[in-house]
């Protein structure tokens, strides 16, 4: 049996650690309660738009339609056997489902209309593969 030596390249002398993200922005700390609940308001108006009262009743009557799509086709996969690509779309569609209501409870209606869009094409893709 002859005699193998494995030979593996020589490592680079030092590794720079790779960086999935943008290093996250410095934000001055808040001196006062009150000075931080201001930067608090402000910080949340402007990751929430803000939307008008006709914007705001399309978002919810839409969220609600694509809520109810999504739970009709998810009614349509029970009782079937299902692949791993198929479990794996439930398991998704289940936590848009969850978010989605989570974010109408708290009248976010653009965040709920935009994840339970997202259940209704994922339950769509769904049906189609069954």
């Amino acid at each position: 049996m002859p005699d193998l030596q494995l030979e593996f390249p020589a490592f680079p002398p030092r590794l720079m650690p790779a960086h999935s993200a943008p290093p996250r922005p410095r934000v001055p700390a808040a001196t006062s309660a009150g000075a931080g609940a201001d930067s608090e308001k402000a910080e949340s108006s402007l990751i929430t738009p803000q939307l008008s009262a006709e914007e705001t009743a399309a978002a919810q009557q839409q969220a609600n339609q694509s809520l109810s799509i999504a739970e009709k086709n998810m009614q349509s996969a029970r009782g079937k056997r299902l692949n791993a690509a198929q479990i794996d779309l439930v398991s998704k569609i289940r936590g848009f489902l969850k978010d989605a209501r989570e974010a109408a409870q708290v009248a976010d209606w653009a965040r709920a209309r935009g994840l339970s869009k997202k259940a209704q094409v994922l339950s769509e893709e769904l049906v189609a593969s069954l």
